[in-house]
Parts: structure tokens; C-alpha cells; sequence
């Protein structure tokens, strides 16, 4: 608390992470794609998102005012909670809509199925918004840890500027080089990691690509034995250059 900056008036820095993963899978038959559907639909619910949501908005202090969600057939979800950073009592209807412009979290999942690989793609998106102290940089290991991340990518953006008791501008409240800091180290030897900062702006993007392949992991009620060795390799690799081109942004095979 006591390096906690002093400033005149509120804190007006706009900051707003979003957070993505993408859980790879190989699924041919129409069993492994029924089954497919079956653990999107458990997985990535939007009850679940919505419990997820609402301990993120817990982890940086703040307190849900709305949750609208719904879910899709055949699958995928999204959900939007709207918050307020501190907790409110007594307050009318009418003031909590006007305060609900400064923070949100918002979350949405897309299903995406390749045909000629067999491989089956499920993405999720996670925006978390805040204004004044409040830094969602915090809920990464936690964020992390509740999906099947193949790959994540991640972008924090701080806006606006605050003053401090001089009156002199400040257009950054915290010390940040890299998102990378706010990872458990655990998580990071998991994965291949990459930053693309634009420190002038307080611009930060980082992306993780896992570096092992369990393939039984990838498959839905199918032993990996059974699967010939010459298939198990094509099978690892369509997954892997799926990944790596996901990882990567654009087309490479």
C-alpha cells in the first residue's frame, strides 16, 4: 500500500486485456465428432463461462451487476458481465447504468472444423475491461488454468492518462516489460513464448504455443494403439502445423 501512487482525482487509465486460447483436437468419424460436441458443450458451457467470469471479476475486486449469457446449438457460448470495480449498496437503477460504460467482461467461444485434416479448432475469447487502479493482468494463472490451451494469445492495453498530485500527467500507473511477468513460471516452461510490445503506446502482446503433443489427449474415445504408427504420425503433424499456423497468424503449409 504504501507505494500505491497519489493522485489528484480519480484514476481515469482505461485498461482492457483480451485473452484468447484455442483447444486443438482430431476428430474423423462421426462418433469422435459426436463426442467432440459432446466435451465443447460441457467444457466451454455458458454456465461454466459464466462461473469463470465471475471469479475473474472477484480476483481484481470488482462486483458483477448483469450477467446476460447464451449458449448455441450446436455448440459454443458467450456471456457479458457487467461490473462495477467497487461494491455498490443502495444505489438506483439508473445510476448503475450510467456507471456501466467503465468495466465489463465479456467472454465468446467459436467452433471451427477443418475437413480435409480432420481437425477440429475451438476458440475462446475472454475481454476483460477496467478503469482507475484496478489491473486484470492478475487472473492470467487462473485464466490459463481453466481451458485446454493449445495456444493463447494475449494483448493488454492501458489508455487516457491520470495526474498526480504535481498535476503532471501519467499515462502508465504500473511497471509492465512484458505480460509474461504476470505468468507463473510453471505455465511458461510449458510453452513456446513470443512478445510484440509497442512500449510508446503501453502496447503489450504476447502468444504461447504449447511445445508437447500427447496425441491421446487430441483423440475422443479412441486408444492411440489402435491407430496404425504411420497414421499416429500424420495425425501428430496436422495437429502440429495446425497450431503453428494458428501460433503464427498466417498461412504456412
Amino acid at each position: 500500500m504504501e507505494d500505491k501512487l497519489k493522485l489528484y482525482g480519480f484514476n481515469n487509465l482505461t485498461k482492457s486485456l483480451s485473452f484468447n486460447i484455442y483447444d486443438v483436437c482430431y476428430a474423423k468419424t462421426p462418433r469422435e465428432q459426436k463426442n467432440y460436441i459432446e466435451y465443447i458443450d460441457e467444457q466451454y458451457n455458458s454456465q461454466r463461462l459464466t462461473d469463470i467470469l465471475t471469479r475473474v471479476t472477484e480476483m481484481i475486486g470488482a462486483t458483477v451487476l448483469n450477467v446476460s449469457k447464451q449458449d448455441y446449438d450446436p455448440q459454443g457460448a458467450s456471456v457479458t458481465c457487467l461490473i462495477a470495480e467497487n461494491p455498490l449498496t443502495g444505489m438506483r437503477t439508473d445510476t448503475v447504468v450510467g456507471h456501466l460504460d467503465k468495466s465489463h467482461v465479456t467472454v465468446h467461444t467459436y467452433p471451427e472444423y477443418h475437413p480435409a485434416n480432420n481437425i477440429a479448432t475451438f476458440r475462446v475469447d475472454i475481454d476483460v475491461a477496467t478503469c482507475g487502479e484496478i489491473t486484470p493482468l492478475s487472473t492470467l494463472d487462473y485464466l490459463i488454468g481453466s481451458f485446454d490451451s493449445d495456444i493463447i494469445t494475449m494483448d493488454y492495453r492501458v489508455r487516457g492518462f491520470t495526474r498526480n498530485l504535481e498535476g503532471e500527467k501519467l499515462y502508465m500507473d504500473h511497471q509492465i516489460r512484458s505480460i509474461q511477468e504476470y505468468i507463473n513460471d510453471a505455465t511458461l516452461r510449458k510453452y513456446d513464448a513470443i512478445d510484440v510490445n509497442v512500449y510508446d503506446v503501453n502496447l503489450f502482446h504476447t502468444k504461447m504455443l504449447v511445445k508437447e503433443i500427447d496425441l491421446q489427449n487430441y483423440l475422443f474415445n479412441t486408444d492411440v494403439y489402435e491407430i496404425p504408427p504411420q497414421t499416429r504420425l500424420e495425425i501428430s503433424s496436422n495437429l502440429r502445423r495446425e497450431m503453428i499456423e494458428i501460433f503464427s497468424g498466417r498461412k504456412i503449409y
